[in-house]
C-alpha cells in the first residue's frame, strides 16, 4: 500500500485490468488514468460480449465500427509494446476468469447507466470479490451523472430547462479538465501482441459503413471534431436543416466514447457564443437523459408518465411496416426513414418529425418505434433513445405536450425548403417542382406527368390523412 499525504491508504496492485466498453480511446479516460497510476502493470481488455451481440443481426454497423476502433486501439498499443486483450464470451463470466488468469488484483472500468449493464456489473463485482480482487468504477462517459445534478428538495430533475440551469450552476473548470493518461503510459504491461479475431470469426458481415465515409476509432472522432470546430459557431443556424452540413455528426463516437465528453463540452464552453452553447445544450441533453436512466430505469420498457401506460394504439401493422421502409406517402418521413435503413444515421430534427408521424398519426405505440430505431441507428444510446421517443410520443418527461403534433408536410416546407434531403431519399420524386415535393397528392396532374410520377405506383398516395389522424390522436390521449 502507499500513502497519501493526507494519511489515507491507497491500494498499489503489481497487475491491474482495465475494462474498456463504451470508452473506446486511449486518452483522457478516468479509469485507465487511475488503473495507471495505481498499478505497475496494466492490461486493457476488451469483450465482444455475447450477452448482447448474439441477438443482433449479422451485419450490424455498430459491431463493424466497434470491430474497426478496437483494432486502431490495439496497434497503438502494440506499438507502445503492449497490447488490447480481446474475448468474444459473455463478459460477466469471461471477466473475471480473465482477471484470474492473469493474476490481477483489481479491475478497472467506467460507469454504464443502463439498467442491464448494471445488473452485469454487480455480478461481475461479485465474482471478483469472491475471488479477493477489486472492482473499482469511475464517471467518464456524462459531465454530471446520478446524483450529481438535484433538486433543491434534492430529487432528480424531469424537466430539461431547470435541470440544465441546474448543470450550468455546478459546472467548474474541475468538471471539464481531461485526465492526463498520456504521463502514466509507462505502467501499461508489456505482452507479446495477440491476432486480433476478424469481424467474420466474431460471425458479423461487413456492411457499407466505411464505405459511407464513417471513420471509426479516435481519429475519426478527431478529424469529426475539427471539422465541426469551423462550424461551430454557426450551429444554432443550420442545426434543423437536413440538407445542410450544420450538426457535428459526432452522436456516434460519443456512444463508444471514441471521443471524450469533457474534451466537446471544453471547447463548447469556451468559445461562448450562440452556437457553441447551443450545442453544449445539446450535450446537456445527454446527461439528463442519462441521469433519468438512472432514476427511472423503468422508461426502457414503460412511460415515464403512469398515465399514458397503457394508451390504447391501434398499431397497424402494415402501416407501421410502411413506415420502417419509407412508404407513407409523405416524403419528409419517408426520406428520413430511409436515410437511416441506408446509413444508419438520421439527422435529429427528423427523428422528431419521423417519431411524432408513428405515434400521432398512425397512431402506433412509441415502443415499436424506439425498438426499430435501436436495431438501426449506428449511434443508438438507450438513455437519449428513450428520451426521445418519449418526448415526440408526449409519454415522457419534458415531453411536447400531446396536443402539440407535428404537421410533416409545414416541417417538411419549412426545414427542407429546396427539397434537397427529399430529392436525395426519394429520388422517384426528384423532377418534381418544389412546390409540389412536399405534399406529392396535392400536385396538379400535369405536374406529377412532367415528373414521370403516377401516385400509387411510382410513389404510395398518403396511408393516412393528417388532420383526421391529428384529431384521432387528440380522442386517444384524451381517453387515456
Amino acid at each position: 500500500m502507499n500513502r497519501t499525504k493526507h494519511g489515507h491508504t491507497m491500494p498499489h496492485y503489481t497487475t491491474a485490468l482495465v475494462w474498456l466498453r463504451r470508452d473506446l480511446r486511449l486518452h483522457d479516460h478516468a479509469a485507465l488514468f487511475h488503473a495507471l497510476k495505481q498499478s505497475a502493470a496494466v492490461i486493457p481488455v476488451f469483450v465482444f460480449d455475447r450477452a448482447i451481440l448474439d441477438a443482433l443481426p449479422r451485419a450490424d454497423r455498430r459491431v463493424e465500427f466497434i470491430w474497426e476502433t478496437i483494432d486502431a486501439l490495439k496497434r497503438q498499443l502494440q506499438a507502445r509494446g503492449s497490447d488490447l486483450l480481446v474475448r468474444h464470451a459473455v463478459a460477466a463470466e469471461a471477466l473475471p476468469q480473465l482477471a484470474r488468469e492473469l493474476g490481477a488484483q483489481a479491475v478497472y472500468t467506467n460507469h454504464d447507466y443502463e439498467p442491464a449493464a448494471i445488473a452485469r456489473d454487480a455480478q461481475v463485482q461479485a465474482a471478483l470479490a469472491a475471488q479477493g480482487i477489486d472492482f473499482h468504477t469511475f464517471k467518464d462517459q456524462v459531465i454530471f451523472e446520478r446524483d450529481e445534478v438535484l433538486t433543491q428538495a434534492g430529487r432528480y430533475f424531469s424537466v430539461y430547462t431547470p435541470y440544465k440551469n441546474a448543470w450550468y450552476k455546478q459546472l467548474s473548470p474541475f468538471y471539464l479538465r481531461s485526465y492526463p493518461v498520456e504521463r502514466y503510459l509507462d505502467a501499461l504491461a508489456k505482452r507479446v501482441p495477440e491476432p486480433l479475431p476478424s469481424l467474420e470469426a466474431l460471425g458479423f458481415a461487413r456492411t457499407n459503413l466505411l464505405a459511407l465515409g464513417v471513420q471509426p476509432g479516435p481519429e475519426g472522432a478527431s478529424a469529426l471534431f475539427e471539422d465541426f470546430c469551423d462550424r461551430i459557431d454557426r450551429y444554432k443556424d443550420a442545426r434543423d436543416y437536413p440538407a445542410i452540413k450544420g450538426v457535428s455528426y459526432l452522436s456516434v463516437h460519443l456512444r463508444f466514447g471514441t471521443t471524450s465528453i469533457r474534451q466537446l463540452a471544453s471547447a463548447a464552453w469556451d468559445r461562448q457564443t450562440a452556437g457553441s452553447l447551443g450545442w453544449l445544450g445539446e450535450l446537456i441533453w445527454r446527461d439528463f437523459y442519462h441521469q433519468i436512466l438512472y432514476h427511472r430505469p423503468d422508461v426502457v420498457e414503460h412511460a415515464f408518465k403512469p398515465e399514458y401506460e397503457a394508451l390504447p394504439f391501434p398499431n397497424n401493422e402494415d402501416l407501421f411496416a410502411a413506415w420502417c421502409e419509407g412508404r407513407t406517402g409523405y416524403p419528409i418521413v419517408d426520406a428520413a426513414m430511409r436515410q437511416m435503413n441506408q446509413t444508419g444515421f438520421m439527422h435529429n430534427r427528423l427523428r422528431m418529425v419521423a417519431a411524432s408521424f408513428l405515434v400521432k398519426d398512425l397512431l402506433i405505440d412509441w415502443r415499436w418505434g424506439e425498438r426499430y430505431f435501436a436495431e438501426k441507428l449506428i449511434d443508438f444510446d438507450l438513455a437519449a433513445n428513450n428520451g426521445g421517443w418519449q418526448w415526440a410520443a408526449s409519454t415522457g418527461c419534458d415531453a411536447q405536450p400531446y396536443f402539440r403534433i407535428f404537421n410533416p408536410v409545414s416541417q417538411s416546407e419549412k426545414f427542407d425548403a429546396e427539397g434537397k434531403f427529399i430529392r436525395r431519399y426519394v429520388p422517384e420524386l426528384a423532377k418534381l417542382p418544389t412546390k409540389a415535393l412536399h405534399a406529392p397528392w396535392l400536385a396538379r396532374p400535369i405536374e406529377l406527368a412532367g415528373a414521370g410520377v403516377r401516385l400509387g405506383v411510382d410513389y404510395p398516395e398518403p396511408v393516412v390523412d393528417h388532420a383526421v389522424q391529428r384529431e384521432l390522436a387528440l380522442a386517444l390521449f384524451k381517453r387515456g
